[in-house]
């Protein structure tokens, strides 16, 4: 996919200007050719090793049978459970939830997020007057469409840290329930979810993106509210009704990596051993199967995020999530 943006918008300096396209698109990259008055930017899913981190990635692809410049098509679905390399798979999969209209936006929804992230960035998408529009095919995007999601997701328009905010911005009545580790979270904190909007500044100067605001509060829960907690049983407490979407990033459990070619530089890293992460997926599980949530619990998605959570874990990771969420697993009869 290639587009065109004026020689203005971007920065001369090389540097600067892989930094810049970076921080734009995040999961993809881009490459930069000045052609005719006019940057030319062709983006591309990154199949360079150095841009993945992880050394031993090759190794632990060959059970998925996809290249480094193909995981974000990586995906399979087992029960009421995605599991995917990439978590942007996350929106698609609830998408099909969302598409049967069970799900109404004034109605309660819980969201159980487990990350060493937020994914709460603007997506790359415009608002217009009848929705939201993926400015890279100029097709409509609308989370209770699974084709227009899964467009978006190979596009680029939404990504692995942007997948939550037009979920946010659709069910204003969610609560998001997220369990984080430290070192990026030592204390149990409270939000109020406001959707908002971000001003585009490559691609169309001026168009509205949607965004979300975390705005501090006191109380304890309840709908538009974020619980941010490295605490399990703070996660689960007084949880409200409604069904429940379960969200997975398996770099809450070693982010190692955390998508940084630095990361052996890094002061504080969440890098537990082999025993420690298989015995935390087993107190996450549980807390989940003695709540009795997981009849509750309508989607999940499990992604294995390359380049944060290491290779090396992800076939013991596999199997013991579905030891012990098995429940989920179960192809319907």
């Amino acid at each position: 996919m290639t587009i065109r943006v004026p020689l203005d918008r971007l920065p001369d300096e090389t540097h600067a200007r892989h930094g810049f396209l970076r921080d734009y698109f995040c999961d993809r990259d881009a490459r930069a050719t000045a052609r005719s008055g006019a940057w030319e930017l062709e983006l591309y899913w990154p199949d360079e090793p150095e841009r993945h981190v992880d050394p031993a990635l090759d190794t632990h692809l060959r059970p998925w049978g996809v290249s480094l410049g193909e995981m974000a098509q990586a995906v399979r679905q087992t029960g009421r459970v995605t599991t995917a390399l990439y978590d942007t798979w996350t929106l698609v999969s609830w998408s099909h939830w969302f598409a049967t209209g069970e799900g109404s936006p004034d109605a309660p929804l819980i969201i159980l997020h487990v990350d060493d992230h937020r994914d709460l960035m603007p997506p790359r998408l415009f608002e217009t007057e009848s929705g939201w529009r993926d400015p890279f095919t100029n097709q409509p995007f609308d989370i209770r469409d699974p084709a227009t999601v899964l467009t978006a997701l190979q596009s680029g328009s939404v990504g692995m840290g942007s997948f939550l905010t037009p979920v946010l911005h659709h069910y204003r009545q969610a609560e998001v329930r997220h369990l984080c580790q430290p070192p990026k979270v030592t204390e149990t904190q409270r939000f109020e979810v406001i959707p908002d909007t971000t001003v585009d500044h490559l691609i169309e100067p001026g168009a509205l993106r949607p965004a979300i605001t975390l705005r501090p509060q006191s109380s304890a829960g309840g709908p538009h509210s974020y619980l941010l907690t490295p605490d399990i049983d703070e996660w689960l407490a007084d949880l409200g009704d409604g069904p429940i979407l379960l969200h997975i990033d398996m770099d809450y459990f070693n982010n190692r990596f955390d998508g940084d070619g630095d990361w052996r530089d890094r002061p504080e890293v969440l890098d537990p051993d082999r025993a420690e992460v298989m015995a935390r997926i087993r107190a996450v599980a549980s807390a989940l199967s003695e709540r009795a949530l997981l009849p509750r619990i309508v989607d999940g998605v499990v992604a294995y995020s390359p380049g944060f959570f290491p290779s090396e874990f992800w076939e013991e990771a596999d199997a013991t999530l579905r030891a012990t969420l098995g429940e989920l697993y179960e192809e319907a009869l």
